[in-house]
């Protein structure tokens, strides 16, 4: 499939209008789609992907295709996020914001510890997503 195409199947019309986020950490196995899940959960709702930085390890591989899909683009560590800065600059993107939810490589997928350190951050990056009078955060895991 040519990048042309893949760009049009990533802009598909009938994908809503929910929030694309893409969530990145080394190999798009553990974190990222931990991330992916919970952002694609209530309270949030929104069109998840996750990948990973990592040209050799990655399951997924953060491609252009993906980077321009994004709306936001969540790395779990600074490192990541310096890799994708990069890769946007060289596809004439480096405007968009990557955030960094600061998270070590040393949970295991849907730990819940990981949940809740995540939901955190999320709750920085998307306060309007949380009723003002809600004080903690049930995870959908």
């Amino acid at each position: 499939m040519t990048l042309r195409n893949r760009l049009n199947t990533a802009f598909n019309r009938y994908q809503g209008k929910h929030r694309k986020v893409l969530t990145v950490c080394s190999a798009g196995i553990l974190r990222s789609p931990t991330a992916a899940h919970l952002l694609a959960s209530d309270p949030f709702n929104f069109n998840t992907r996750s990948a990973g930085v990592s040209d050799e390890y990655a399951f997924i591989p953060a491609c252009q295709v993906m980077l321009e899909w994004a709306d936001d683009i969540i790395c779990m560590e600074d490192w990541h996020a310096a890799q994708i800065k990069a890769r946007l600059e060289d596809i004439g993107l480096g405007a968009k914001d990557v955030k960094v939810l600061g998270i070590p490589d040393n949970f295991e997928y849907r730990d819940p510890k990981l949940v809740e350190l995540m939901m955190i951050k999320f709750k920085e990056f998307y306060p309007n997503n949380f009723p003002n009078d809600q004080e903690s955060v049930d995870s959908p895991i």
